[in-house]
């Protein structure tokens, strides 16, 4: 599974601006630049943002946005939501009683999939903005990067 430049961005956005906003607003102008992304592109994911209610819009000369909650109260799975990103990693309809295959039938590795997608939403709603700012993230797994069978845990 691999998530789109959509939800990626609008996560390495909602970073920058926890980090840098300390409750002022920042400019979108400012995050393009740290952040190397396209300024129309973060317009866009920012109009889903605000819809989403994730940010709030300052007008004005010094305006820009700010957090709508504490970067400990936003998750990173509501960011990808917001920005309509699904977290799933079969091609089926979530729910849907059907399958995706010719037939309406399910693959026989479509469970497989779906909990993979399960597992990586109760990951991403596991882990807030701030967790990531302050570097929090890194072996949150109990498992050390690149282990196979018999991984070893971090102590």
């Amino acid at each position: 599974m691999r998530l789109s430049t959509k939800g990626r961005y609008a996560v390495m956005a909602m970073v920058d601006l926890a980090k840098h906003g300390a409750g002022r607003p920042v400019s979108l102008a400012d995050i393009a630049e740290r952040q190397e992304i396209s300024l129309s592109y973060l317009e866009q994911l920012f109009a889903k943002l605000r819809k989403g209610n994730l940010v709030n819009s300052v007008r004005g000369p010094g305006g820009g946005y700010l957090l709508a909650y504490a970067a400990s109260e936003t998750r990173i799975s509501d960011i990808i939501l917001a920005v309509d990103e699904p977290i799933r990693a079969t091609r089926c309809t979530p729910g849907a009683p059907t399958g995706c295959r010719g037939n309406n039938s399910r693959c026989l590795t479509h469970d497989l999939w779906e909990e993979l997608g399960n597992q990586i939403h109760l990951y991403l709603s596991s882990v807030s903005l701030a967790d990531v700012v302050e570097q929090r993230v890194l072996a949150t797994s109990g498992l050390i990067y690149g282990e196979r069978r018999g991984a070893v845990a971090v102590q």
